[in-house]
């Protein structure tokens, strides 16, 4: 019996029959078809019958009004994506059209997913990153430092989250009690970017404040959409205190990171960055006083090396020398000058006293000492001639010791003999 391929006029030469291909050597080769054939492609549809299996592979449905595909996102593709997805989503995503063998079902193996609209979104917060940015909002002059030790800190996120409490539960850890000002706000949903910006706005009228936190906890990137909008990105920049961003993971980067002072990966870390731990200030203390009492013991020991050093220098020796000769010869000239000052006094002291002996001997009571008189008339005139009296004439004589009052009895006017 003629085979199924094997059709041919009767008239043509007998030819080899093709061997039939299994139905896994079929769906292999469809399934190459599909991936040499068929480029990435971006669909858009409603997520439904969404499995996750502890192998971290996700499978489900993307349908629309008419038809339906299966889809399948495998555990390193879903690692980097921010987006969770869920029943009911509205997605794009973006991927290949493979065939599954096993089961001859085709269906899209998703490299990447994003909300439907989410590319909009996207385009439109790159152009108001690149207008602050063109702003200087992200310019890294305009950060600010943190203080070493805030005695007042403002918080900005929900009072119901997990970030609330793991911020103070790190701040009364690392240093209890500080001041710790809560400015409440959703951080999600409709509305909430305006909240937040009000709740920054809040905190900088109160005034008095070391610095802010604003923070939330992890989420999908349309949970954390709000800190993306410009209302929080000009309330931050405005803020007269330092502000510590904390939204979200590590990976999660929003425009309120970017336009902070200080960009901490969760709210637990800001608290920690925010204030050091008692433990460490005293810590740092002590390390601070062992350089200190360091720096001062190797300054004394440089000093008194450069001392010695200066001390044993030839030139400095020298000098020693001539300063030690200087003050001998000072010694000696302050000798020589006492000795001259004496001799000077003793000369002057003999010349005085020789002086003083011609002076004695010139004297009239030295005259008078020898037996001589003096004899003067009674209007104190010395009587020099005896023919200046006259007889009858009071006279007053002089002698060495004491006086007498005579009168004149006869006057000789004879001088006396040599």
């Amino acid at each position: 019996m003629p085979s199924l391929f094997d059709q041919r006029p009767a008239d043509e030469a007998p030819k080899p029959a093709r061997r039939p291909l299994t139905v896994s050597e079929l769906n292999a080769w469809v399934r190459a078809l599909l991936d040499e054939g068929i480029p990435q492609v971006l669909v858009e549809g409603e997520i439904s019958n969404l499995r996750r299996y502890p192998s971290g592979h996700t499978y489900f449905t993307l349908k629309d009004a008419g038809a339906q595909v299966a889809a399948v996102l495998f555990r390193g593709n879903a690692l980097g994506m921010r987006f969770r997805p869920a029943d009911g989503g509205h997605v794009v995503v973006r991927g290949r059209v493979s065939l599954y063998e096993a089961r001859g079902a085709y269906q899209v193996v998703v490299e990447g997913m994003e909300p439907a609209g989410f590319g909009a979104l996207q385009r439109a917060l790159e152009a108001l990153k690149e207008r602050l940015r063109a702003e200087g909002l992200f310019d890294a002059a305009r950060k600010r430092p943190l203080p070493r030790l805030p005695r007042r800190i403002g918080v900005v996120t929900s009072p119901r989250g997990a970030a609330l409490r793991d911020i103070l539960r790190v701040l009364h850890r690392r240093f209890a009690g500080l001041d710790i000002v809560l400015s409440a706000a959703r951080v999600q949903g409709e509305g909430a970017a305006e909240e937040i910006a009000d709740a920054i706005r809040a905190l900088d009228r109160l005034g008095d404040l070391d610095v802010v936190i604003v923070a939330r906890g992890g989420g999908s990137i349309e949970d954390l959409w709000a800190f993306n909008e410009e209302p929080v990105a000009r309330a931050i920049a405005a803020s007269r205190a330092p502000v510590i961003s904390a939204v979200g993971h590590e990976v999660d980067i929003t425009l309120a990171d970017l336009v902070a002072d200080l960009r901490a990966p969760t709210p637990s870390a800001a608290a920690e960055m925010v204030v050091v731990s008692r433990e460490e200030m005293i810590a740092r203390l002590a390390s601070l006083r062992a350089r200190l009492l360091s720096g001062a013991r190797l300054r004394v020991a440089e000093a008194r090396r450069r001392f010695e050093r200066a001390r044993t220098d030839r030139a400095l020796r020298e000098a020693a020398a001539r300063v030690r000769q200087g003050m001998l010869r000072s010694d000696e000239l302050q000798a020589r000058l006492r000795a001259a000052m004496a001799a000077a006094a003793r000369g002057a002291r003999h010349r005085l006293e020789r002086g003083a002996d011609r002076l004695s001997a010139l004297s009239p009571l030295a005259v008078l000492a020898r037996g001589y008189a003096i004899c003067t008339i009674p209007d104190g005139g010395i009587v020099r001639e005896a023919r200046a009296l006259a007889p009858g004439e009071p006279v007053r004589v002089h002698l060495h010791r004491g006086r007498m009052l005579c009168e004149v009895k006869e006057v000789d006017d004879v001088a006396p003999e040599a």
